[in-house]
């Protein structure tokens, strides 16, 4: 397997070649989870993999809670199913609470504090509410809870992993919580093996061929369930050695690589790319200072591997599109890229002019 082959795979897995979801929360159910700490790229991503949707479908589906955002995994926001999302907190809050222990012994964030914020910000929310962030500053500081510096972020995710709340409708362009009893059914909850099985299981399949090193990075899990998931899962997962490393992916993957022709505008934080430990299978390392290692800005993808980068500047009817590509200009399918450009102006309902640099 090359690197060529693991990009079409991945490509193919993660819904960006020949897709055939038609809904938000099937696409993220299928996902496990989306990243989306920017939201607007994050809608993007599932717009990326679904045929023909607008940014205002997403938005709507978003507002009537067929997907939530919420603090799991790592943690970071991600976007993720109303039936998941209890289980997944339950698998992963005790990682993220370690991972913050820290943060709260230096801002005196003690277990009473904790209790009293939770029951706090429950009460402020009772009856079906969803409330944006300062106006449950406000409820906390009328009780004399301090939400000065970073403790109100703090105070609001243990309120997350806790499954107090979750993501509300969007009010204007602010976000708020709604307490995830009143906004999502109860669901069954599983044990923890099965748990770790059930998210190694979504992840090698949406996102092999990769490595339980992958899988280490994007759970947040620790080696001894990454080694687990996969033994739960062997029936459904092949793998193949490639210089000393096994790459897992779903068994219906097809037995040979196509030659990819694609051309694609992804945004930061994309699952193709923050979704792996190691990128070098899709960027090279040369690219990836100017990159943002993949991550951190909208990058220009051809032939599956990153090729450069972009921006966009928005009037009220147009979208201006900027490619900065890293790779010579008479290598980039002009057709495609006119072609992509133009699906991203769509998804958003506006004109578009493409600009390189």
């Amino acid at each position: 397997m090359t690197n060529q082959s693991i990009a079409y795979f991945r490509l193919l897995n993660q819904g960006l070649l020949n897709s055939s979801f038609k809904s938000v929360h099937d696409l993220v159910s299928y996902m496990g989870c989306v990243q989306a700490q920017d939201y607007y790229g994050a809608k993007w991503a599932i717009g990326n993999r679904i045929k023909n949707i607008t940014d205002a479908v997403v938005e709507k589906d978003f507002n009537e809670g067929k997907i939530l955002r919420t603090h799991v995994l790592r943690p970071t926001w991600h976007f993720v199913s109303p039936e998941d999302i209890r289980w997944m907190l339950k698998l992963t809050a005790p990682k993220i609470r370690m991972l913050s222990k820290g943060l709260h012994r230096q801002l005196d964030i003690n277990e009473a504090v904790l209790k009293r914020s939770k029951k706090i910000i429950a009460k402020a929310l009772e009856g079906g509410k969803h409330l944006t962030r300062e106006v449950l500053k406000a409820s906390l500081t009328k009780s004399k809870i301090n939400t000065d510096d970073i403790r109100l972020g703090l105070l609001l995710m243990e309120a997350e992993i806790d499954g107090i709340i979750c993501s509300g409708k969007r009010v204007g362009k602010q976000f708020t919580y709604a307490l995830l009893d009143e906004r999502v059914p109860p669901t069954l909850l599983m044990e923890r093996d099965e748990a770790v099985a059930e998210l190694g299981k979504r992840y090698f399949i949406s996102r092999g061929p990769a490595t339980i090193h992958d899988f280490m990075w994007w759970s947040g899990l620790p080696l001894k369930d990454a080694k687990k998931s996969i033994e739960a899962n062997k029936k459904v997962l092949h793998h193949e050695v490639i210089q000393g490393q096994a790459y897992w992916f779903g068994s219906d993957i097809p037995s040979k690589s196509k030659k990819i022709k694609s051309v694609m505008v992804l945004p930061s934080y994309d699952e193709y790319t923050v979704g792996y430990r190691d990128r070098s299978h899709v960027i090279a390392p040369t690219l990836m200072k100017q990159t943002g290692n993949g991550i951190f800005k909208p990058t220009l993808l051809i032939d599956g591997h990153v090729s450069g980068t972009w921006k966009r500047v928005e009037s009220k009817n147009k979208i201006q599109i900027e490619i900065t590509p890293l790779i010579a200009e008479h290598k980039i399918p002009k057709r495609l890229l006119k072609e992509t450009t133009k699906a991203f102006a769509n998804f958003n309902g506006k004109e578009h002019e493409l600009i390189i640099v």
